[in-house]
């Protein structure tokens, strides 16, 4: 666990400066490291886009019901009538 706060405080630039250096450092030493860094940006890579897919489809969902069912027709109406030409 400690080598995954490291990297992730490397690809966050969250450590000190010289955290960051002895980072480096490692990286020379062990070259397995820049493959397991590597590997630990893909997977924040598709936790972000999973996240972003998912928030998406709540909103869509959101949208959808605030648009087209009937209870919410007043809110529908207020909203369409602020982008309505006057």
């Amino acid at each position: 666990m400690n080598e995954i706060k490291l990297i992730d405080d490397h690809l966050f630039n969250l450590a000190m400066p010289e955290d960051g250096l002895v980072f480096d450092a490692l990286l020379i030493l062990d070259p397995g490291l820049a493959n397991r860094v590597m590997w630990q940006k893909k997977a924040h890579t598709i936790v972000q886009q999973y996240s972003r897919k998912k928030l998406k489809a709540e909103i869509e969902t959101v949208h959808q019901k605030l648009f087209n069912e009937p209870e919410h027709q007043s809110f529908r109406q207020g909203v369409l009538a602020l982008f309505s030409k006057k």
